[in-house]
């Protein structure tokens, strides 16, 4: 029978049983080839004929898939819009930073550090150019910044200003990368560059898989002509070194030492070296935007519940300002007349607690900032009255505990942790003008760049000015200039390396007793030329020319020296 001869059903009569009803379209799929598809039908419409998928019936009772979750909210709005991908060039230079870092690292710290970080920026400069960024001015000053604060373990050998520089130099590297003007800007791009170092991987090896490999015209080539390289060297170079002491000893001294021993370490260099590279090259190629981060700003509070409380400490701050220009007039009689103490005990009473309180003055602008009034021009000038007002005071706090640590310096010598919190107290002092500063000019969009770049200079000149070297000359000087003839060895025995030439001049059983821990540190012999600093060539020098004595112990006793292991600050 023909489809022509079925019989139109009647209106009002049911269809059959076994008829299948007609399918009626969706709205939205009979609007026209640019609506959204048809629904799917419902696979519990038909028990005993369920729909075929290609991939099989799907259960509600089954196992569900994966659903990852939404982004974290700060992850989400830091994004960068894109991304380049890696490219073999970047790859190649990543590797030979690793390379590098297993070469170089590892027998000491001096010049090695410089040349790794040049490669890993060669690296970042190859990925940011393949994706198209352009050089700023500030991406210029962050890394000259980066690459001034390497330099002090090169001329160095002091341990607390070498890991400043080390972590200065990555903060500001990261920074250079990422840009920022804000304070979530700046604060988060110092420690950016961690966030890319896991995605780095995933990053290269897409770029791995991704490749077909016609670029092996180029590799092959390059390989094939190092290895004729080295293998050129190593021939002619045991050739020279056999045939010349001198340019053996050159050799040897640029040539690293590889033992069986030291392949596990050198691996694991080059792993660790690798990856801060790759993500270093990541992040150039698409940083994230951290001033997109929001931050809710404070309910304002009313004028008298936040202008009360600030009232009063500035009046609090006014009398201490008072209290010190009475005490300190008079010079050091006045001192003891006073406060019926002497100068040292005087700076050693108050020195910490005043650089406690410039801190928790910092903390006390920030939040007030925040919380202030701000719906008025009468507001406005509320705000910069009393916290202008209470940094001038501020400024006042600082310098009575500078002064105070010049006094407690002056009588009982100077140490590296004194040398130290008087950098600090300076830097908190310079936070202070900045932020008077953008009162008075009322744009304050310059201060966070500003405070980082106010401490990364005072880490660089920290580090720079060679604090160990500082202390001894002033411990020897004032030993020196002394009638009594003193000095408190616990304050020069523990220096580094740099401690050398100054302690050099102190007579015999001092010179020995004080030179006894740097001796021991040098007994391993000298370091290759890219593991040494200038300090630790200096301090060679000096006591191959004048060994200390032999028998140090002997000489600690006739000086009167005890090992002591409670420390003054």
């Amino acid at each position: 029978m023909s489809e022509s001869s079925i019989p139109e059903p009647s209106p009002g009569t049911p269809p059959p049983a076994d008829a299948h009803p007609p399918v009626t379209p969706e709205p939205a799929a009979a609007a026209g080839a640019g609506s959204a598809q048809a629904r799917p039908a419902d696979p519990f419409a038909a028990p005993f004929a369920p729909p075929q998928h290609p991939q099989g019936p799907q259960y509600p009772q089954g196992p569900q898939p994966f659903r990852p979750q939404p982004p974290n909210r700060l992850m989400a709005e830091t994004a960068p819009a894109r991304r380049s991908p890696a490219t073999l060039r970047v790859l190649l230079a990543a590797a030979a930073a690793g390379l590098l870092a297993a070469w170089l690292l590892g027998e000491g710290i001096g010049a090695n550090l410089l040349v790794c970080a040049l490669a890993a920026t060669a690296t970042a400069g190859l990925s940011a150019r393949a994706a198209g960024r352009r050089v700023r001015p500030w991406t210029v000053l962050w890394s000259v910044l980066a690459a001034v604060v390497l330099v002090v373990p090169v001329l160095s050998d002091a341990g607390w200003p070498t890991f400043l520089a080390v972590a200065s130099s990555l903060g500001l590297a990261s920074l250079a990368l990422h840009g920022g003007r804000r304070w979530t800007g700046v604060t988060l791009a110092l420690p950016g560059f961690l966030w890319h170092l896991v995605p780095s991987l995933p990053w290269a090896l897409q770029a791995l898989r991704g490749r077909d490999y016609p670029a092996r015209d180029k590799v092959v080539p390059i390989l094939k002509a190092t290895a004729v390289a080295v293998v050129l060297l190593i021939v002619f170079g045991t050739l020279f070194a056999s045939a010349d002491v001198a340019m053996g000893d050159v050799l040897s001294n640029l040539t690293p030492t590889v033992e069986l021993d030291d392949l596990p370490a050198r691996f694991l260099r080059f792993v660790l070296g690798t990856v801060l590279v790759l993500g270093f090259a990541h992040l150039a190629a698409g940083p994230r935007v951290w001033d997109r981060a929001t931050t809710r700003p404070g309910r304002e509070r009313g004028r008298l519940e936040w202008a009360l409380p600030l009232t009063a400490l500035n009046l609090m701050f006014a009398t201490f300002t008072v209290i010190q220009v009475v005490v300190l007039a008079g010079g050091r009689d006045a001192i003891t007349k006073n406060t019926g103490m002497s100068r040292s005990e005087y700076a050693r009473q108050g020195f910490w607690q005043l650089m406690v309180i410039t801190v928790l003055t910092l903390g006390v602008v920030a939040l007030a900032k925040r919380w202030a009034p701000r719906s008025t021009p009468a507001d406005h000038r509320l705000t910069r009255a009393l916290l202008g007002t209470l940094c001038v005071l501020t400024l006042v706090v600082v310098g009575s505990a500078l002064l105070r640590m010049s006094y407690y310096v002056d009588a009982s010598g100077l140490t590296t942790l004194r040398l130290w919190v008087l950098v600090v107290e300076i830097w908190l002092g310079v936070v202070f003008l900045l932020v008077i500063a953008a009162g008075v000019l009322r744009s304050g969009s310059w201060l966070p760049r500003a405070v980082v770049l106010s401490a990364s200079v005072t880490a660089a000149v920290y580090g720079l000015m060679g604090p160990d070297a500082m202390v001894a000359e002033q411990n020897v000087a004032r030993y020196e200039n002394s009638p009594t003839r003193q000095i408190d060895l616990r304050n020069v025995r523990d220096l580094s390396l740099d401690a050398v030439p100054a302690l050099d001049r102190l007579p015999e059983d001092l010179r020995t007793c004080a030179l006894q821990e740097i001796s021991r540190a040098l007994a391993d012999g000298p370091s290759p030329w890219y593991a040494t600093s200038l300090a630790e060539s200096r301090a060679r020098e000096i006591l191959e020319r004048h060994p200390i004595g032999r028998h140090p112990a002997a000489s600690c006793s006739a000086v009167g020296f005890k090992e002591r292991y409670s420390y003054d600050y």
